[in-house]
């Protein structure tokens, strides 16, 4: 079962990465050359956006690659974080190509630079519009489906493209009455990509880092383990670690000392294997004295 859901979410990934890919370089190149007929460094900016989603998508198939690879005696709990790596990535490419855009939007501000938008930028930026929404439905499916990480930053970042495409669709209009419409959208298209970068890039690292484990699971857990115990075991210092494609569970419970080893281990032994049936979880259990916990 566990397996299985390993494939789909591959599977998914390799899908969503492949049908990103040449959907982008097919909006980067009409997007490039709208923004060099219209003279608009917002539609550029805009078509180095789509191609940095090209970039994040090559990310995504690597991750699907990597991170599924069996545990070894170097990385015991398997690969999955380099997924939160690859995502890491693509947050540092977004930043490093939002700054970029700020600094030539700023420049062309001062230098009274416009652009003169056309049907050829109206067409291109709806089509842009469509096409990257329907790429960020897709990807939070996904995401959705499988929990990855990856997939959902890369969805985020097709919705932020799909957002700055908005913007610079207004600005079209817009453009035709006032000159530096298209420099104050080459930086507004930048902030999309910068918080967007934030906040993958926090969501990783936060992951990567170790994070509190969630209340609502512990107490589900706690109900559990007593219920198939037929035991109140007293659960505590409960500790959660999320390896992205496997989780790790460690907690004490308290059993009484009379008990033999041997049946304290039984009772740990079958809670350890009803947590793995039921919340996909490996646990391992520490036992302490009934009187330690009074």
């Amino acid at each position: 079962m566990v397996k299985n859901k390993s494939n789909i979410r591959k599977r998914i990934s390799q899908q969503e990465g492949w049908l990103s890919i040449i959907i982008n370089m097919l909006l980067f190149v009409l997007k490039y050359w709208a923004g060099i007929a219209s003279g608009s460094l917002a539609l550029i900016a805009d078509a180095w956006h789509t191609l940095s989603d090209s970039i994040s998508s090559v990310l995504v198939l690597i991750s699907a690659r990597f991170s599924h690879k069996e545990p070894d005696n170097e990385h015991p709990f398997g690969h999955g974080r380099f997924e939160l790596v690859a995502t890491i990535f693509i947050g540092v490419f977004l930043v490093l190509i939002g700054f970029n855009f700020i600094k030539e939007g700023i420049e062309r501000f001062i230098e009274g630079k416009s652009a003169s938008y056309g049907w050829i930028a109206i067409v291109v930026t709806i089509l842009s519009v469509l096409f990257k929404e329907g790429l960020a439905q897709f990807a939070f499916w996904g995401s959705q489906k499988t929990g990855s990480e990856t997939l959902k930053a890369d969805a985020w970042h097709h919705r932020s493209d799909a957002l700055s495409s908005i913007v610079i669709l207004v600005g079209i209009f817009v453009g035709r009455f006032i000159w530096w419409v298209d420099a104050a959208l080459s930086i507004v298209v930048a902030l999309f990509l910068l918080y967007t970068a934030w906040g993958i890039i926090k969501n990783s690292i936060s992951i990567i880092l170790g994070e509190q484990a969630n209340p609502e699971l512990i107490s589900r857990i706690k109900l559990f383990a007593n219920k198939v115990s037929g035991r109140n075991l007293k659960i505590h210092h409960v500790h959660v670690h999320n390896y992205v494609l496997h989780t790790e569970m460690t907690f004490h419970v308290c059993l009484p000392s009379e008990l033999t080893i041997l049946q304290a281990h039984d009772i740990t032994d079958h809670v350890e294997n009803k947590i793995k049936e039921e919340f996909n979880i490996e646990a391992t259990i520490h036992i302490d004295p009934m009187q330690a916990c009074d």
